[in-house]
This record gives structure tokens, C-alpha cells and sequence, in this order.
């Protein structure tokens, strides 16, 4: 018998590149052996991680806001338990579109790809979360209804203000589930999507992100947190 706990599991879909490929990497150096997901297979990004960290990452493939990918790579996982399931899959739109301009297509794109997708995610991998895991999503600090004061960026707050109730919900309805349920407001990241003028590096992020999901292992129900683990106004 080894006396050695088992290597924790993290299973993090959208991983692909930006502030998921950081968390991947973060919890591979971390130890952790993790599953991670790409949008569609891809030659950098992931595939280079897994020659980095050839033991304990792996590569799946699914779209988030394909339902029947989602059905095929739960049918993949199925009996695997994961000590943290973390969806990080989103989109951005044009900055400056208000609600007034933007075209249905593409409110629906960004809503289905922030919102609708990733709860479908969680509805369907959290049964393969234990009792003693955490299942988290990344929103954004620009989720909080509260704390809109500026403006801006309308159709992407109000995809993440979604996200956030609709993980409410979810919450609502598992009372008494001992699971630590977080929604982590990353910061203003220096990616793709945050852009050059970002407050952050990713190396300022990520990690204290993983510490602030870290810390909260154990502790029922659902917070509201960013990156350093301070709650967020809803």
C-alpha cells in the first residue's frame, strides 16, 4: 500500500489558449493531472502544453455550445471523478456595441457561447464532481450588476450577468450540496480577449486564481470571488 494521497484531478474546458491554457498549465505544475479542452484540434496551444507536461495533461475536444459534443465527451469521461471541473469557454463582441446595435445573431453568439453553453457543462459533468470537489466558471468582474457604474461592453456583462444567475440557480437547486461552487472574476487580463491595455499579466492571474479556488476547497455553496479571493458584488 502507498502511503501517497491520490494526484488531485481537474477537468477544464476551454483551454485552447488565453487565461485556460494559464489554468491548465498552473494545475499541471501544480501536479494536478488534468483534462483539458480545446474548441476544435489545434497544432499550438494545448498540444504544446502536453509535451511539456506529458504524464499529467490531456487533450479532449469539445464545443460548448454544441450539445451532442457535450453528450460525446461525457460519454468519454464517464467514471472518472474530477476534484474540480472548471469552465473557462467564452467569447467577446465589439466593445462599443450597445444593446441597441448589436444584430440578434450575434447577441445570441455571445449569450449561448458565456452563458448557456458553460451551464450546460456544469449540468452535465457534475455528477463526475464528489462531494469533497469544487466546480467553478469563469465570469468576470464586469458580471456584477452592482458594481455597473461606466457602462460598456453591454452585450458581454449582460452574457456574464446571465452566467452568474444562472449558476445562482443551479445553487438554488442543490440545497445542502457540500460542493464549493465558485464564479472567479479573473481581472483585466492581457489576452485576446482582455487586449493590450489589460491591468494584468496572466502571470498576475492565474495563479492566484488557482490559489483562491484552492483555498476555498471544502467551504459549501457558491461564492462570488476575484483572482486575490475577495467576494464580488452580485
Amino acid at each position: 500500500m502507498s502511503g501517497h494521497p491520490p494526484t488531485p484531478t481537474a477537468l477544464i474546458i476551454g483551454a485552447s489558449r488565453g487565461l485556460g491554457l494559464a489554468l491548465a498549465a498552473e494545475y499541471a505544475k501544480r501536479g494536478w493531472q488534468v483534462t483539458a479542452t480545446q474548441r476544435a484540434p489545434s497544432a499550438s496551444g494545448l498540444p504544446a502544453l502536453a509535451k511539456q507536461w506529458p504524464k499529467l495533461l490531456k487533450i479532449e475536444t469539445v464545443d460548448v455550445t454544441e450539445p451532442l459534443q457535450i453528450a460525446e465527451l461525457k460519454s468519454r469521461l464517464i467514471g472518472r471523478r474530477f476534484d474540480l471541473l472548471f469552465v473557462n469557454a467564452g467569447v467577446a463582441n465589439r466593445r462599443d456595441e450597445t444593446i441597441g446595435e448589436v444584430s440578434t445573431e450575434e447577441f445570441f453568439r455571445v449569450m449561448h457561447s458565456n452563458a448557456l453553453g458553460p451551464m450546460r457543462v456544469v449540468e452535465a459533468f457534475a455528477e463526475l464532481v464528489p462531494a469533497t470537489g469544487t466546480i467553478g466558471i469563469m465570469s468576470s468582474g464586469l458580471a456584477s450588476i452592482a458594481n455597473n457604474d461606466s457602462g460598456g461592453m453591454e452585450v458581454y456583462r449582460a452574457s456574464k450577468a446571465a452566467l452568474n444567475t444562472l449558476m445562482r440557480s443551479f445553487s438554488a437547486r442543490h440545497p445542502g450540496d457540500p460542493r464549493s461552487l465558485l464564479l472567479i472574476a479573473p481581472g483585466w487580463v492581457r489576452t485576446d480577449m482582455g487586449g493590450p491595455e489589460a491591468t494584468l499579466g496572466v502571470d498576475d492571474s492565474i495563479p492566484r486564481v488557482v490559489d483562491t479556488i484552492l483555498a476555498q476547497t471544502g467551504k459549501a455553496g457558491l461564492q462570488f470571488l476575484d483572482y486575490l479571493g475577495q467576494p464580488v458584488r452580485w
